[in-house]
């Protein structure tokens, strides 16, 4: 076995991307993704492509925001089993200024005339169940200081720019730690830290509200931004055994990786599994207790339909129920899937299909028919959620590719790196 020494050592230059063509092959593939989402407004209308392309949005956002999240967490309690895998992470949250861009077509729908193409609360005359407007809709009324197009525009525009602000701190402190090794970058990362998880906690769940649980404004619920919390870190520990095994497999993180690291990336995503189920049954089992119509109908959409006959929606809801909690959890018990490169992502990748359905079932039941049940999910709009996905994702791994050979593999000079090389030996 290598020394931490000699591991260091090699790991000194910088890491090697797969070359500009695989970065390249990344962007066309996004591009291709975006425009195939855009020519979904020709085919089955601006309402469904939009929300379908929402979908795309907010699964990789909330990723990326996982991702800065494990770094802050992982500085806040001085972490020293992370420290090899913590620079892929400041490498996929590089991402927050492409998707800001990519949020403005969503962004300006209120500019065009569409102002409730996606979000009815955006237009005062948009007609709701009843044949009432929002304007006159007494729940709009009381919540429209805090919904309305400005504040909107206003939380979405400061979130991007807080979260690019955070994290182009610890990248920096990162990054120039590799060159001098001074340790007041590791306190400068832990001051970071102190004041950027609050800031991503109020602003995820901000975001979470505004983005989606506002698509149907008169629900209530007050677990909302922990529920997207949840899927911010599993999506983003997901990606990162992805990132993992793609390097490990081409050599890069050979004696850098051992099993331990492999073990303690799945026990995390074990906990969140858990975590997710606490929240997501606490949720539904507090609405279905209480029984109060401005609760219940959310779920009724995604279980009914006008004539009491069982939607789609309900045999999604237990794909997301057996698939978010029992098969992962099930899966995760086992050290060996955990230190096991190709079965643990495996799980991964269950496991990102999975919260990317969640993501489904919290979006597009706003899309309703003229009576008023939520549209099918396996209809036209779902391959526009694929392309929007695709697409998303491509500009993501595409900016995460520009920024991976532009350091170190790993931080060399993180006063905890031998610790983290030799963790649990």
């Amino acid at each position: 076995m290598s020394t931490p020494a000699a591991t260091v050592s090699a790991a000194a230059a910088p890491a090697e991307s797969s070359g500009p063509t695989v970065a390249g092959k990344a962007l066309v593939i996004g591009i291709v993704g975006l425009v195939l989402t855009a020519l979904g407004v020709l085919v089955s209308g601006a309402e469904k492509a939009a929300m379908s392309y929402l979908v795309g949005i907010t699964f990789w956002t909330a990723i990326a925001i996982g991702m800065l999240l494990l770094v802050l967490i992982h500085h806040i309690v001085d972490a020293s089993w992370s420290v090899v895998i913590r620079r892929q992470f400041e490498h996929g949250f590089v991402a927050f200024k492409w998707l800001a861009l990519l949020f403005l077509p969503l962004a300006l729908t209120p500019f065009l005339g569409h102002g409730d193409l996606v979000w009815p609360w955006m237009n005062a005359d948009h007609v709701i169940h009843g044949g009432h407007t929002v304007g006159h809709d007494p729940l709009y009324i009381k919540k429209s200081g805090f919904l309305n197009t400005n504040m909107f525009l206003g939380v979405t525009f400061v979130s991007f720019l807080l979260w690019m602000w955070v994290s182009a701190r610890l990248r920096k402190a990162s990054f120039s730690q590799d060159v001098d090794g001074d340790v007041k970058w590791t306190y400068m990362n832990r001051k970071t830290a102190a004041f950027g998880l609050p800031i991503a906690a109020f602003s995820l769940t901000a975001i979470a509200i505004f983005w989606v649980k506002s698509l149907e404004y008169h629900w209530f619920s007050t677990m909302y931004g922990v529920w997207f919390f949840a899927n911010c870190v599993r999506g983003a520990l997901c990606c990162g055994v992805f990132i993992m095994v793609w390097l490990y497999r081409r050599g890069d993180f050979r004696g850098i990786l051992n099993p331990n690291h492999w073990h303690s990336i799945g026990m995390l995503m074990l906990a969140f599994t858990v975590f997710w189920a606490y929240v997501t049954f606490s949720q539904y089992f507090l609405i279905w207790n209480a029984n109060v119509p401005e609760e219940t109908f959310w779920y009724n959409l995604r279980e009914l339909n006008h004539d009491g006959s069982t939607n789609q929606w309900w045999y999604v809801g237990l794909v997301i129920l057996f698939g978010h909690f029992f098969v992962p959890f099930f899966a995760l018990l086992s050290y060996r899937f955990k230190v096991t490169p190709h079965i643990i992502r495996r799980i991964a990748l269950w496991n990102l299909t999975i919260i990317l359905v969640d993501m489904c079932y919290n979006i597009l039941p706003a899309l309703k028919d003229s009576h008023e049940d939520s549209l099918p999910f396996f209809s036209l709009h779902l391959l526009w959620v694929l392309t929007s996905v695709v697409g998303v994702g491509g500009v993501c791994v595409w900016a995460y590719l520009r920024s991976l050979p532009t350091t170190k593999l790993i931080p060399i000079r993180d006063p905890r790196i031998g610790e983290s090389l030799t963790h649990h030996e």
